[in-house]
């Protein structure tokens, strides 16, 4: 199981950090990459983070899904990249996981991957969410697609995405070892 999760200049620390140290936990493997040829991505608070390779090195044929973190403007990076909206394409075509929290539903939406599907986002992006089936609830998971609210809910969103890829005991387990309740 290898997924990607994509950091663009100015994303949202807590979700990208938060899912790929709970999927790496579950024992998923995770790659980040950046957009740009440097590996070294500055979040929307700050926080400087090194991606794990480029996202033009990352072979796209052996990847089970993408998760995209939100903030800004990271997700609007996210889905001005014709190489992600593409990724995204390519994956739901063969039912990968596709996954994103806050504002990166925004790229689901341009990627035409979420028309007539049930989806959240951080609140108002929903008025760039037009074709959906918009909800207001935390995480929302309509088939291969999975949607979370913003920050507050990081941890049940990467949890979430391990359920899928893997199993319920699963994530019975890493509750019970990092005290979620």
């Amino acid at each position: 199981m290898k997924i990607l999760i994509p950091l663009a200049e100015g994303f949202e620390e807590i979700e990208a950090i938060t899912s790929i140290d709970v999927l790496r936990r579950a024992g998923i493997e995770v790659i980040t990459s950046s957009l740009t040829e440097s590996t070294e991505v500055m979040g929307s608070h700050d926080v400087k983070v090194t991606a794990d390779t480029t996202l033009d090195k990352v072979s796209v044929d052996n990847l089970d899904g993408i998760l995209l973190p939100g903030g800004m403007p990271g997700s609007a990076n996210l889905k001005d990249d014709i190489r992600i909206i593409k990724l995204i394409k390519r994956l739901n075509k063969k039912s990968g996981l596709i996954a994103a929290i806050c504002a990166a539903p925004i790229v689901l939406e341009k990627a035409g991957v979420i028309k007539e599907k049930r989806a959240t986002s951080y609140p108002g992006f929903d008025k760039e969410m037009k074709t959906c089936n918009y909800q207001e609830n935390r995480v929302v998971v309509d088939g291969n697609i999975i949607t979370g609210r913003g920050p507050g809910v990081a941890m049940e969103f990467a949890l979430t995405v391990v359920n899928y890829l893997t199993s319920e005991d699963m994530v019975k387990e890493l509750s019970e070892k990092m005290m979620v309740e």
